[in-house]
């Protein structure tokens, strides 16, 4: 089982977030579409070369993302990361991945 974190921006929050779930990312027990976010505000500045979504090659931006946390049994993790990709509206989406420990299945 992983936890799969991915920082959102609001405008494609539930886009991005229907795209994984259907996978069956999200999936705890007898209940699916599950996860836990948070709004906050991201920040970056995309380099010469980049293909930004929002902002401009380099000057700083602040955008309000939403930061979503969801569990993502083992053989689902490729598919949920490809259909996050091909979601979410950012060239280089910010996400975490990270390998829970057994007793937590």
């Amino acid at each position: 089982m992983y936890k799969l974190c991915i920082y959102i921006p609001e405008t494609h929050l539930e886009e991005v977030k229907q795209a994984v779930f259907a996978t069956g990312a999200g999936r705890i027990g007898d209940y699916d579409s599950c996860c836990w976010q948070v709004a906050g505000s991201g920040q970056f500045r995309p380099l010469e070369g980049s293909q930004p979504f929002i902002g401009q090659a380099g000057e700083v931006e602040r955008v309000p993302e939403y930061r979503v946390e969801m569990v993502c049994a083992d053989k689902l993790v490729d598919a949920a990361l490809a259909a996050m990709r091909e979601a979410h509206p950012y060239e280089e989406p910010a996400f975490d991945l990270w390998k829970l420990d057994d007793r937590c299945n």
